[in-house]
């Protein structure tokens, strides 16, 4: 009697699947990047390696990271927030001088400056879904809005360090068991909302909305609400980088945070977050983040120009959604070919 032979069990993973993985990976893709970067940075400037330095970093990372995860919910929904600098800048004047007039203590300010970031965010969900004003034109008009009445109340004035109350910038540079407050305080936010994202209905329904917005209506999910509730969360994020930036800053004006809104794009498309909605990692975002803190802290060590930055968050920008293009189509090819078969 002939002897059955088994055929040994090859791999049949589907070149979307692949693809897929991929995808999934640009997390990891960051980290490794970032220490070659490091190593080859550290090798033209030694001081890069300097805790000093590397403290500066990760605090100003941090800012942009808690900015980038609420970015990142509004992006995961096919939105976006471009009011994201004006929001920080108006709520960090806003903070330092109610500071400075010993208006309010230091934590009756902080939790002013979060409720303030939260009501310019809803204003944004308003004016998005229920005006139905396209994302980008509604928070493109709020960022005018938002820095014209923060220059409207600041005026020339500005808000030196030493008219803040004592101690209030001592968490800049505090830590605890040798980590960075400010990283704390962003990786805290991170694992709450990773967390949030996944277990709460909310949470999974933004990107259902932002996967395919059609197929969430046929669903019953509520649309309108879930991006209303992004967008409130994206602005009380805003608010709470505007009080990050004050007590790293010190020194506040009205024309504080001017800019950002590149990074911290620039910040949630380079960590893996689809521009197209309905997939991405908040983690990713705050990753990204910072990778971008060493990209300038590393232009600033070999001698670079900084006006090289602007220019790479534009690269990045604009080489992260083109990739994202490609992929989407590839996997969405790859699904066609799979199901033919």
């Amino acid at each position: 009697m002939a002897e059955a032979t088994v055929a040994p069990a090859t791999s049949t993973r589907q070149p979307g699947q692949w693809l897929g993985t991929l995808a999934r990976q640009r997390e990891v893709s960051l980290v490794l990047i970032m220490l070659v970067l490091g190593t080859l940075v550290a090798i033209a400037a030694p001081q890069f390696l300097a805790p000093t330095n590397l403290t500066n970093v990760a605090a100003l990372a941090s800012i942009i990271a808690v900015a980038a995860v609420g970015q990142a919910l509004v992006v995961i929904t096919r939105s976006i927030d471009l009011s994201v600098e004006a929001v920080m800048g108006l709520v960090a004047y806003c903070v330092a001088i109610t500071l400075e007039q010993r208006t309010l203590d230091s934590t009756q300010a902080i939790v002013f400056g979060i409720g303030l970031g939260l009501g310019l965010g809803m204003v944004n969900g308003f004016i998005v879904t229920v005006l139905k004003v396209p994302a980008i034109v509604a928070t493109l008009g709020t960022l005018s809005i938002f820095r014209g009445i923060d220059y409207l109340i600041a005026g020339p004035h500005q808000v030196p360090l030493a008219s803040l109350p004592p101690g209030f910038t001592d968490a800049a540079y505090g830590s605890i068991l040798g980590i960075p407050i400010f990283v704390l305080i962003a990786l805290t936010i991170v694992v709450i909302g990773s967390i949030a994202l996944r277990s709460f209905r909310t949470g999974r329904q933004l990107y259902a909305v932002g996967s395919n917005p059609e197929a969430a209506a046929i669903l019953g999910i509520p649309s309108r609400r879930v991006i209303f509730t992004a967008y409130a969360v994206c602005g009380m994020l805003a608010g709470v980088a505007g009080v990050m930036w004050v007590i790293q800053f010190g020194t506040i004006n009205g024309t504080s945070a001017t800019g950002i809104v590149l990074a911290v794009v620039a910040a949630v498309v380079v960590g893996g977050v689809n521009i197209f909605g309905g997939s991405g990692t908040l983690a990713g975002a705050a990753i990204g983040a910072l990778f971008l803190g060493f990209v300038a802290n590393a232009l600033i060590l070999v001698g670079l120009s900084q006006f090289w930055l602007q220019a790479i968050y534009g690269v990045v920008i604009l080489g992260a959604i083109s990739a994202d293009a490609i992929l989407r189509a590839r996997i969405q090819r790859a699904a066609v070919v799979s199901r033919a078969r």
